[in-house]
């Protein structure tokens, strides 16, 4: 008997989805708590060097984490399975998040984070790869746009989560393990995939080879074109939505404007985009032109930004609405990474794609700091207008490279 097609609402998407849900309610929290969290720590907020120095220790420290979190789970996905990744990663992080609520000093909150950071790389690959594997081919688009989009409102409630328990980031870090533990009894009753189990049994096939993407010169090839055209993603969130205070005192001087509630304005305009660029795809019948849509809003809406016409706080906030929903593309991202590879290397691909984007920030920030404000002595503005442009040229031209996936079957193994 012909077995029925998956539908996009079945129990792998949903739970996929919260767990990438809570897997960003936990991302994000520090940079929404950042300076309550810190002072209770015993930082003094008014000493501007000694605020950004502990800030950046705890964020680089949860950045490293990832990248190394990102290889491991990536390799565990391929080789023992999708959802032991999915168990793993967000037992591990849920355990972070419990001790998180009770460092003692800035030390201990950058080694609770780096751990944090490690669980958290595995959650979206993982679920990426399960979703695409588990839909046809003509629902892979939509159902991981769902689990991106539903999942990327965890910002929103980390947000109001820290409002409604009047600020006390403890506890907002305790209810993110909470989540977690929650997660894990939902997790028992999804199924692994059929494409996995079906390699796992062919010995001979290399699983979670991580070398082979650097061995043959088409699969590195695919692979750094995979990873450049998710950079726009960060520049706006780590550079022009982060530093929007920053932003803001420079485009109309005295403002009122909070990080945390621009990155939930920002979050919430992303997640709307992430559930619409599946639809686009469907409607195109193609990733790429999915993707340039979303290109082009991202020129448009970084035109509006350095425009001049940002002149009050509510038209910033708007600004970084906009923003966010021009970088909605973050799920067909990281399904056309999912889809580059075969099975016996895709988890692997869908959980280092996404966090070697996310550890490309660094980089980011030393240009647009580092290089062009202090070696060239560049302006505020100006670096940032020149490093939006870099950014956005790269990421077109690795666009246009990029194999279309639309339509691609994905049951095959690299060799």
């Amino acid at each position: 008997m012909q077995q029925k097609p998956a539908s996009v609402f079945n129990i792998a998407v949903i739970v996929a989805a919260l767990g990438y849900f809570v897997d960003i309610y936990d991302l994000l929290l520090f940079t929404i708590v950042r300076e309550p969290s810190l002072a209770g720590l015993g930082v003094d907020l008014t000493n501007t060097k000694m605020v950004l120095a502990a800030s950046t220790k705890i964020i680089n420290w949860q950045m490293v984490g990832l990248l190394i979190g990102g290889i491991v789970w990536g390799i565990m996905g391929d080789k023992k399975g999708r959802l032991s990744v999915l168990f793993g990663s967000i037992l591990l992080y849920s355990v972070a998040n419990f001790l998180t609520g009770y460092v003692k000093d800035t030390d201990q909150y950058a080694w609770a984070r780096f751990v944090a950071g490690l669980g958290l790389a595995g959650e979206l690959g993982a679920g990426i790869t399960l979703v695409s594997e588990l839909l046809p081919k003509n629902k892979r688009g939509i159902g991981t746009s769902l689990v991106a989009g539903i999942g990327l409102f965890g910002a929103v409630f980390a947000y109001f989560t820290f409002q409604f328990t009047d600020q006390d980031w403890r506890l907002c870090y305790k209810i993110g393990g909470g989540l977690g533990i929650v997660l894990l009894v939902l997790r028992i009753s999804v199924a692994e995939s059929g494409m996995f189990k079906a390699v796992k049994s062919q010995e001979h096939v290399q699983k979670g080879n991580l070398f082979m993407f650097f061995t043959n010169g088409e699969r590195f090839r695919k692979y750094i074109l995979a990873i450049l055209i998710g950079l726009p993603t960060w520049y706006v969130i780590g550079i022009l939505v982060n530093l929007s205070n920053r932003f803001a005192t420079e485009f109309y001087g005295k403002n009122n404007i909070e990080s945390g509630r621009a990155i939930m304005f920002a979050y919430a305009a992303i997640a709307i985009g992430d559930i619409l660029v599946g639809l686009v795809s469907q409607y195109f019948k193609s990733r790429k032109k999915a993707l340039y849509l979303f290109y082009f809003f991202s020129i448009v809406s970084g035109i509006y930004f350095f425009s001049g016409n940002i002149k009050n706080d509510a038209t910033m906030y708007a600004a970084c609405a906009a923003l966010g929903f021009s970088t909605g593309f973050w799920a067909i991202f990281v399904t056309m990474g999912a889809e580059q590879f075969g099975t016996n290397l895709r988890a692997t691909a869908a959980t280092t794609i996404p966090n070697m984007v996310r550890g490309a920030l660094p980089l980011i920030n030393i240009m647009f700091k580092d290089v062009f404000q202090d070696s060239w002595k560049w302006g505020f503005i100006y670096s940032a207008v020149v490093t939006g442009i870099i950014v956005m040229v790269i990421s077109l031209v690795a666009a246009y490279f990029t194999q279309e996936t639309f339509h691609k079957d994905l049951n095959y193994v690299e060799k």
